[in-house]
């Protein structure tokens, strides 16, 4: 009975260190220009980021049109699935400054 209460602490303790890592992974914040989306051969995303690495990009709160061409800094979370069919990785967008 012990050892059964230590394993399973042991696995709920590295349950909730898997849990934490994972969602730090799915934090991004990058920098680009922002540019409408378009027809791709990847067809997700409504704009993408362009900076040193290139992004497909929604937001449900941010109107990206208002950005376009601009300089930005974004921050938001990777979307589980993606990417597919060789395009980039798909970015929820939550918040957007001007740099």
């Amino acid at each position: 009975m012990k050892y059964l209460k230590r394993t399973l602490t042991l696995c709920v303790f590295a349950l909730a260190l898997m849990q934490c890592k994972d969602q730090k992974d799915y934090d991004i914040k990058a920098s680009g220009i922002v540019q409408e989306s378009g027809i791709t051969s990847y067809q997700y995303g409504t704009h993408t980021l362009e900076g040193d690495t290139f992004y497909a990009l929604k937001s449900d709160s941010i109107d990206l049109n208002d950005y376009m061409g601009k300089l930005v800094t974004i921050e938001g979370q990777s979307i589980s699935g993606y990417p597919v069919d060789g395009g980039p990785d798909f970015i929820l967008v939550l918040t957007i400054s001007e740099d």
